[in-house]
């Protein structure tokens, strides 16, 4: 029921709208004043219908509290993305609120229209926000930030605190299509001899990433009990991740379908035996330094390997062999258009890759690839 109040020549027309995600009453407020030749009869019957309205227009979540876009964000950061999403997710959205608080961080929730969010879309896209070079964003870290903000105006619809998300409207531009470089039959043939001089830690990590097409937190988070060696099957159980503020830490993978098992030829297995026996020898050097965490890519005291540090050795190596260089995930996209070009249908590449749903497998077709070629064997 609304609530009004006479001040002075106005009146003030006050609606509870319910509690708050943090439990504090919600309440809203507008000033009505009498048009003038309006005698007071006629003011006490139209502010009572104005009441009305107001309070219709509450209940329907057409009205909303003056809260900022950055206070809300914080709170959903909090109450709701921190307990729901993955910490690398979760440390992303931290990351983006560095470009959109500035932007739009100020403003009301209810006072942010689609051409505000265009515009700040439009901004990143095509004007130099770039924090390293002063270049315009790419089109995928663009999306990033759209939704974000997104996910939060979401939030604010589901606490019933708005009607709409205005990021439903908002069109993020092309930008220039690059297409994903991907390593072809031949250079992966020439990679894998120079590897033979590698050490044995990156020979295994590489070799594995091309047969297996498993993501780098996947081979980081491998363990030697996920290894049937009788049966020459590797499971995927578990993923291991860094964040600023956890550092090195084990996670879930990336979906439930993500945990698979997939079989290996004889010169992978017979790779994997070599790199456990130096292991081994290794852990008997070092004696009560060596830290027991059972990983297959570790430091020198078996601890975690670091996510980064197969990007930077990698990187390195080709500099230094004058090899192009691809990045780790580019040997996903090679294993993807391997099993393609060999024939397998996209539902069993889609179960080898752990996606989700068949529609995230997008193969990259090309005849000279094939890493399961009697050139591998």
């Amino acid at each position: 029921m609304a609530n009004v109040r006479k001040r002075g020549n106005t009146y003030q027309i006050r609606v509870s709208c319910g509690y708050d995600t943090k439990g504090e009453q919600i309440t809203q407020t507008m000033s009505w004043k009498p048009p003038e030749g309006m005698t007071a009869k006629q003011a006490e019957k139209e502010v009572q219908r104005q009441a009305v309205l107001f309070e219709e227009r509450c209940q329907q979540g057409q009205v909303t509290t003056n809260v900022k876009f950055e206070a809300f964000a914080e709170e959903w950061l909090e109450t709701y993305a921190k307990l729901n999403l993955r910490n690398t997710s979760y440390e992303r959205m931290k990351q983006l609120r560095n470009r959109v608080y500035p932007a739009i961080g100020h403003m009301r929730m209810d006072k942010i229209k689609v051409r505000h969010i265009q515009q700040f879309v439009y901004d990143l896209a095509v004007n130099g926000k770039s924090f390293k070079n002063g270049k315009p964003l790419s089109r995928k870290t663009v999306v990033h930030h759209l939704s974000f903000i997104s996910d939060v105006f979401s939030y604010a619809v589901k606490m019933e605190l708005l009607t709409d998300n205005p990021c439903r409207r908002v069109t993020v531009p092309k930008g220039e299509k690059k297409e994903k470089e991907i390593y072809t039959l031949e250079q992966v043939e020439q990679l894998f001899n120079l590897l033979e001089d590698a050490p044995l830690k990156y020979r295994t990590f590489f070799t594995l990433a091309i047969y297996s097409g498993f993501r780098r937190g996947e081979l980081l988070g491998l363990e030697w009990k996920d290894i049937d060696w009788d049966n020459c099957v590797i499971s995927v159980k578990r993923t291991s991740n860094y964040t600023a503020e956890k550092g090195i830490y084990t996670d879930t993978t990336k979906t439930k379908k993500s945990q698979r098992s997939l079989k290996f030829p004889m010169v992978v297995m017979d790779l994997l035996r070599a790199f456990k026996a130096e292991q081994d020898e290794e852990r008997e050097r070092i004696g009560d330094k060596w830290q027991d965490y059972d990983r297959l890519f570790v430091k020198w005291d078996g601890r975690p390997m670091n996510n980064n540090t197969p990007y930077f050795w990698f990187n390195e190596f080709c500099e230094k062999n004058n090899f192009p260089f691809r990045d780790i995930h580019s040997l996903r996209h090679f294993y993807a258009s391997a099993l393609i070009n060999e024939g397998v249908d996209a539902a069993a590449v889609s179960g080898a890759l752990g996606h989700s749903v068949i529609s995230t497998t997008i193969p990259v077709p090309n005849s000279n690839t094939n890493p399961h070629s009697s050139t591998y064997r």
